[in-house]
């Protein structure tokens, strides 16, 4: 088994699917005006209208909901990252912040609330973990 891609259920494909292009810096691939997926050589962020929920049974996903969940992305630099991005997001959780397990990250809500985490490795361990997922 390989993992593949997360999915995000949204009411606005569109705005998730900008937002998600500006913080990743990738452009996301459309298949219908109610998917689209912005691809990463780790896996894939799948973006879906709550239209298509019915087709994975009614109720099955509701948008703007989630508070268990963080979309992860690992940067070569936080604190850049951080410095583009600071005046267009709308919620900063935490500023880049040195986390107990060696990463500095930097937490933000999407326009739906999801938690999203930038962060770059920063002590020898953490950046040795990553170097060896990579690979």
């Amino acid at each position: 088994m390989n993992f593949a891609s997360i999915r995000i259920i949204t009411g606005d494909v569109g705005r998730l699917v900008a937002f998600y292009e500006r913080v990743s810096g990738q452009a996301a691939k459309w298949s219908t005006p109610d998917f689209a997926e912005v691809a990463f050589a780790s896996g894939t962020l799948a973006i879906g209208s709550t239209r298509t929920v019915g087709l994975f049974g009614a109720g099955s996903a509701e948008a703007g909901v989630n508070r268990s969940v963080i979309v992860e992305f690992i940067v070569d630099d936080v604190d850049a990252r951080y410095a583009e991005l600071s005046e267009w997001l709308e919620e900063v959780v935490t500023p880049p912040t040195t986390m107990p397990w060696g990463n500095r990250a930097l937490l933000f809500r999407d326009p739906d609330g999801n938690l999203v985490n930038v962060f770059t490795p920063v002590t020898e361990e953490a950046v040795a973990k990553f170097v060896a997922v990579s690979r």
